[in-house]
C-alpha cells in the first residue's frame, strides 16, 4: 500500500444494501460501474452499519463514534449530528485541507458546523426535527406511510431522481473545474445520493432491465413460512407489513428497486469517468458504502431498522492508489472504520483524543483478514420497542433484545441466510453466553436503551405530546430540497 497522501472521492448512496450489486455475487442486479471498482479495488464482504436507519447510521459514520456515544447520542431520525463530536471532515478542516459535501447529508442544519468547508445542496431532517412519529415504541402504532410507498412503486420519475441528478452534475461540475486547483494538500470530495431510498421508482431505461417475469421473489416472505419472533411482529406491525402484498405489487417494487441501483451505479460511473478526465485518478482514492440497506420483502421483513443482513448490510468498495486490486477481504467491518480510512488516505495525523475511538483504518484492514473482528450496531426507534443489538463476533452473529424476547443466534457461515435461529438450542447456550459477555465488554445494554428513551420522551413532548404526534402522522421519507413532505 501507498503511504503517500492522496485525495479522497466519497461515493455514499442511501438503503443500498449490500448484496444487491454484482460485484457482491446478485445474478440480476445490473453494476457495471461498481463491479469495475471492485474489479481494481478491495472489496469488504462483510461490511455494516453501526445503526440500520439513516441519522444514527450518518452520525456515526461521521465521528467514528457508536450512536450511542456520550459524545453523540444519534438515537433515531429525530437525534441528528450538529457538530457535536469531531467529524473525519472537521479534522482534515483544521489540518487545511479542502473538504465539501454535495447531497443529503441528514444532519440537524446547514447554519451548524458540520465539517465541511461547502455543503452543496445539502438535505438535512425536517425542519430540523425529523420524523417524530419513529419514536412512539410502546404503545407502537400500526404504520400508513411505508405500505402506501410499496404500493405506488412502479417506473417514472421522482424528486429524489431528479436530486440525484443534480447532485451527479455539480460533483460533475466540481471534479473537472475546483479538484484541479487543490495542488497543495489533498481534498476529500463527499458525494451523497439518496438512491435507492423510497419513493421506489425507476427511470424507463432501468425499470425495464428487469422483466418482473425474471425477478427473484423475497426468500421466506409468505406468512406461513416467514421467521416468527416478537421483536419481528412488532417490527412488521410498525411499519405496517404484518400482512402480505401480492404478487405483481412485490415484482412492482422490485423492479423499482433494483432499477434505482442501476441508475445510481449509472451516475457513480459517470463521477469515475470525471475523475479519470481530469487527470486525477492516480492521486485519488474512491470509497463507496451506503448508510444501510433494505430488507425487500426477505423474510417478511420491508424497510431497513432490523438487524437482518440485507438491513443491516452495506456494500463496502475502496479503489485507487495503494489499494489492493481484485481483493475480498472478508474481516468484518463498519462504517464508522470510515474515519481512520479517510484521514489515514489523506495524510492527516491522528489526534490523541481520536486514538480511542472504535474503528480501524480500511486500509489497514485490506492487509489480511480478521475474522474474529467484533462489529457492533444498534437500533433505537421505528420498529423496536427497546432497544435492539447486534453484536458479530467471527462467524457468529448474535441479536439482543432489550424488551423481555429471546435473543437470536445465527452461524453466518454455515447459514448466511439466517434461516435457522440456534439461541433457543442448549447446545449453544454457552456461545450465547460468550456474545453477551462481548456486548456487556462494549455497553451497559440496560443504561444506553434508558438513555435513549428518556431523550425521546423529551422530544415527543416537545412536539406537543403523543396524540398530536399520532395525528400528524408520518411523510415516510425526507422530502428533497424544495419539496414539502406529505404526512400519512
Amino acid at each position: 500500500m501507498s503511504d503517500k497522501p492522496n485525495n479522497f472521492l466519497f461515493i455514499f448512496s442511501d438503503q443500498h444494501t449490500r448484496r444487491a450489486a454484482g460485484c457482491y455475487g446478485h445474478s440480476l442486479v445490473k453494476t457495471p460501474h461498481l463491479d469495475r471498482l471492485a474489479e481494481h479495488g478491495t472489496l469488504y464482504k462483510n461490511a455494516y452499519c453501526n445503526g440500520p436507519i439513516c441519522v444514527p447510521s450518518r452520525g456515526s459514520l461521521a465521528t467514528g463514534r457508536y450512536v450511542n456515544d456520550s459524545t453523540l447520542e444519534v438515537w433515531d431520525n429525530c437525534s441528528p449530528y450538529y457538530g457535536q463530536a469531531p467529524s473525519w471532515g472537521h479534522r482534515l478542516m483544521d489540518q487545511g485541507h479542502r473538504v465539501v459535501s454535495i447531497g443529503k447529508l441528514h444532519y440537524r442544519d446547514t447554519a451548524d458546523d458540520n465539517g465541511f468547508d461547502e455543503s452543496i445542496v445539502p438535505m438535512h431532517i425536517i425542519q430540523g426535527v425529523g420524523m417524530l412519529y419513529t419514536l412512539l415504541r410502546d404503545p407502537m402504532p400500526t404504520g400508513r406511510a411505508f405500505p402506501h410507498g410499496v404500493r405506488n412503486a412502479g417506473v417514472g420519475n421522482s424528486t429524489y431522481l431528479d436530486y440525484d441528478r443534480d447532485i451527479t452534475e455539480r460533483a460533475l461540475a466540481w471534479i473537472k473545474n475546483e479538484a484541479p486547483t487543490h495542488t497543495d494538500k489533498p481534498w476529500a470530495l463527499f458525494v451523497s445520493l439518496v438512491c435507492p431510498h423510497p419513493p421506489w421508482v425507476a427511470p424507463p431505461e432501468f425499470y425495464d432491465l428487469y422483466p418482473h417475469q425474471d425477478l427473484d421473489m423475497p426468500l421466506a416472505y409468505g406468512l406461513d413460512e416467514r421467521p416468527m419472533h416478537p421483536g419481528l411482529e412488532d417490527y412488521r406491525t410498525n411499519f405496517g407489513v404484518q400482512g402480505e402484498f401480492d404478487d405483481a405489487t412485490l415484482r412492482k417494487v422490485i423492479a423499482a428497486y433494483y432499477g434505482m441501483i442501476s441508475y445510481l451505479d449509472d451516475n457513480i460511473g459517470k463521477l469515475i469517468s470525471a475523475l479519470e478526465a481530469s487527470g486525477l485518478a492516480d492521486t485519488t482514492r474512491i470509497l463507496y458504502t451506503s448508510d444501510h440497506g433494505e430488507s425487500m420483502g426477505q423474510k417478511g421483513m420491508f424497510s431497513k431498522c432490523n438487524m437482518y443482513e440485507e438491513s443491516v448490510g452495506v456494500p463496502m468498495i475502496m479503489s485507487g492508489p495503494g489499494i489492493p486490486s481484485g481483493k475480498e477481504i472478508a474481516t468484518p467491518v463498519q462504517l464508522l472504520d470510515v474515519f481512520p480510512t479517510i484521514l489515514e488516505a489523506t495524510g492527516v495525523q491522528i489526534m490523541d483524543e481520536d486514538q480511542e475511538l472504535p474503528g480501524t483504518s480500511l486500509l489497514q484492514l485490506a492487509q489480511g483478514d480478521e475474522p474474529d473482528r467484533v462489529i457492533f450496531s444498534e437500533q433505537h426507534s421505528a420498529g423496536a420497542k427497546s432497544a435492539v443489538y447486534l453484536l458479530r463476533r467471527g462467524d457468529w452473529k448474535y441479536v439482543r433484545y432489550m424488551e423481555d424476547y429471546p435473543p437470536q443466534l445465527f452461524n453466518m457461515a454455515s447459514d448466511p441466510n439466517e434461516f435457522n435461529d440456534l439461541a433457543g438450542d442448549p447446545a449453544y447456550q454457552d456461545e450465547c453466553d460468550r456474545c453477551e459477555a462481548a456486548l456487556r465488554g462494549l455497553i451497559d445494554p440496560e443504561d444506553v436503551d434508558q438513555r435513549a428513551k428518556a431523550k425521546q420522551a423529551e422530544r415527543i413532548e416537545l412536539g406537543g405530546g403523543v396524540e398530536a404526534v399520532l395525528a400528524k402522522g408520518s411523510p415516510g421519507y425526507t422530502p428533497a430540497p424544495g419539496e414539502d413532505p406529505t404526512f400519512r
